[in-house]
């Protein structure tokens, strides 16, 4: 008596594509962390690698703003600090904000008194500008990472429908937009209207 006969399966190159990534490892965050910088700067988050668009005009001086009028009252002031573009890399992410405020007894420093090149902690307010070619989620997934690892104050800032959205501890959000005033980092004594903000932009 004849066996049974096993069906051939026939898959598809695609199928045998996804099968390879499926068994490939996932990438670490120490190995990232060995691959060369790209232009623009790419994050590792949740185990997946996402490069950042070129930054455009609104972008581009959106960003300049904010760490200007952020930095003309903090740093004066050695409140607090803020960079752009500047690499964190804490809790198992890493990470580059648009603008990233430190409180100036978190700066990182060496023991010469200079600030260190490679930060390790999170930023105590990460602001995001969305770009026209970026997922909203998964910037906001960014900001939600450093609400959970101790970030006090997040901003995701939408060009598109000129609203900021505000990200607290315990990952609770809440949208601003029109003349509400923006939450700012405690002990910074700044006032902006998210009007204000997006005024940045007019040149007229």
């Amino acid at each position: 008596m004849r066996g049974k006969l096993t069906p051939i399966i026939k898959l598809s190159p695609l199928c045998y594509l996804l099968m390879t990534i499926a068994t490939q490892p996932q990438l670490t965050l120490e190995e990232f962390l060995k691959l060369p910088e790209t232009e623009p700067a790419s994050d590792f988050i949740n185990g997946e690698i996402i490069q950042k668009p070129m930054p455009e005009g609104e972008h581009s001086l959106l960003r300049g703003k904010a760490f200007e009028v952020i930095n003309k009252l903090a740093e004066s002031q050695k409140i607090a600090l803020a960079l752009p573009e500047l690499r964190c890399t804490f809790g198992g992410a890493s990470i580059v904000p648009d603008v990233s405020v430190f409180r100036w007894g978190r700066i990182p420093k060496t023991p010469s008194g200079r600030i260190v090149n490679r930060f390790e902690i999170h930023p105590d307010w990460a602001i995001e500008i969305l770009s026209p070619d970026q997922k909203f989620t998964k910037v906001l997934s960014k900001l939600l990472h450093c609400s959970r690892n101790g970030t006090e104050l997040g901003w995701l800032i939408n060009p598109e429908d000129e609203s900021v959205l505000g990200i607290f501890p315990g990952q609770r959000v809440e949208l601003y937009d029109a003349a509400e005033k923006l939450p700012i980092l405690d002990g910074i004594e700044l006032e902006l209207t998210v009007e204000q903000v997006f005024g940045w932009l007019s040149f007229t």
